[in-house]
């Protein structure tokens, strides 16, 4: 019998991920990422896998060729970014992952995080558990222009949901309910400037002082895509100095996020624990469909692998 290790830790055993391949013939492994997992502990979980649904777990190179019985690998979210998949690739295992799968789940918080940024909530609810009562002035979304970086699921659905609250809404991509314009006008232009793009060579630190500087200084950025699309070091710099009023990012570059962060302690800068895509929909939908996905792959019709066309083309 297959065997397949489950690190998502969201899946349970006997919940319906766990359920559908157990009735599709596999044996399930569960081993869930909680924090930072070493790569000698990672090695050690896939002894003896042909398949991995796994959260964000780094798939090195290293990782990799030392799990030699395994064939698929799909992440139970969009960003595969932590997977090595050229080196995948060279050996054989499909890399998948389930695009759009958390997109109205990371839409909706996303316009959480708007009004969080507009409203200070998280500073006047801590303000409020520490003893005092604080007043201080917040801001409407209505009248005030998004930019979205990026033209992707989760894009497509914030442009309608804040034109909805009256919102002007930029994109640097083609997409309804927004206008189309370069990434330094919608920098300039834009009261809130919200990132939807996907990691890559080009957009890692796209966000850096250049960037920054040529944001309003009443702007705020919110991130729930990637953390490494943002410079860290130059963003706190930025928000001290009052060259931008602030930011809320449901990632960053490390995490969990490391107690010596740069990100830390500076007012108006607002860190949450990677929630986008953490609701009970969502988390339902991505289990499932990644176990469908992962006994696909395993049986050789992959259909959403990221790589499976290229695998053998170099052999």
């Amino acid at each position: 019998m297959p065997t397949v290790l489950i690190t998502t830790d969201y899946l349970r055993p006997g919940d319906e991920a766990d359920t559908y391949l157990n009735e599709h013939g596999f044996d399930t492994r569960h081993d869930p990422m909680r924090g930072v997992r070493r790569p000698d502990d990672l090695i050690a979980a896939l002894a003896g896998v042909d398949g991995a649904l796994i959260a964000n777990e780094p798939m090195t190179e290293q990782v990799l060729a030392a799990a030699p019985t395994l064939r698929a690998v799909v992440r139970t979210g969009v960003g595969y970014d932590s997977i090595d998949v050229p080196a995948a690739t060279r050996l054989g295992i499909t890399v998948s992952n389930l695009p759009g799968i958390n997109a109205t789940a990371v839409a909706e918080y996303t316009i959480g995080l708007l009004l969080a940024q507009a409203r200070r909530l998280v500073q006047v609810a801590a303000g409020v558990e520490a003893g005092a009562w604080p007043r201080q002035q917040g801001y409407e979304l209505s009248g005030k222009t998004v930019g979205l970086i990026g033209r992707g699921p989760v894009a497509q659905r914030v442009a309608p949901l804040a034109a909805a609250f009256g919102m002007t809404v930029l994109c640097t991509g083609d997409i309804p309910a927004a206008r189309h314009t370069t990434l330094g006008e919608l920098l300039h232009e834009s009261d809130f400037v919200s990132i939807h793009t996907a990691l890559t060579g080009r957009t890692r630190h796209l966000i850096d002082a250049a960037a920054l500087a040529r944001m309003k200084p009443s702007a705020h950025l919110i991130n729930t895509a990637r953390g490494a699309i943002v410079d860290e070091p130059a963003l706190a710099e930025a928000v001290r100095a009052g060259r931008i009023a602030g930011a809320a990012l449901d990632v960053t570059e490390v995490e969990p996020l490391p107690a010596d962060s740069v990100l830390r302690g500076v007012d108006g800068i607002t860190v949450y624990s990677h929630l986008g895509g953490q609701t009970a929909e969502a988390r339902r939908r991505s289990g499932l469909d990644g176990a469908r996905e992962l006994a696909a792959a395993l049986a050789g019709t992959p259909a959403s692998a990221v790589n499976a066309h290229l695998i053998g083309k170099n052999a």
